[in-house]
């Protein structure tokens, strides 16, 4: 385990101290990602076009979407719930790799809270969602299932109800 004096900064301020992540950090970055006042937004490259994904979070889940422009060209991201997706439209070239095949390290899948899953999933299906896995209790107290979104995201739902055993 390095010392923070051996620690190459990347930026150093009154303020902040970036790094590259460290192994000593794993649990400081479950915490982080298990906060819903940490984690606020997430970041997705897509092959389709942005408006298209846009498209699939509005009509799915009736997420708020957002247009703006960022250095001359136009951009298209999702408020969904208290999060933002920022979304970066991928051309040939770019030197993007495709998206990896679930379950995989690393960000496997973001999850929504929701209330009534069991309604939400039919209604998802009417709409044409696939589901990799229909809702279900794994643990008392909840009851979870997961789709497939644009690119092959991998979305969970999450239903915390004492009613679930």
């Amino acid at each position: 385990m390095s010392s923070v004096a051996e620690r190459r900064p990347i930026i150093r301020g009154e303020h902040v101290y970036l790094r590259a992540a460290e192994r000593d950090d794993i649990g400081l970055f479950v915490r982080w990602f298990n906060d819903a006042e940490v984690l606020r937004n997430l970041a997705m490259r897509a092959p389709m076009s942005e408006a298209a994904e846009a498209q699939w979070f509005e009509r799915m889940f009736g997420a708020e979407i957002i247009r703006s422009t960022q250095q001359g060209k136009p951009r298209v991201d999702i408020r969904l719930g208290g999060a933002m997706i920022f979304t970066a439209q991928v051309n040939p070239g770019d030197g993007v790799n495709p998206a990896p095949v679930t379950p995989y390290q690393g960000l496997d899948h973001f999850g929504l809270a929701v209330s009534g899953i069991d309604a939400i999933a039919a209604d998802l299906r009417k709409k044409g969602v696939e589901f990799t896995k229909g809702p279900h209790s794994p643990r008392p107290g909840i009851k979870i299932c997961f789709l497939r979104g644009p690119q092959g995201i991998s979305i969970e739902l999450l239903d915390r109800d004492p009613k679930y055993s």
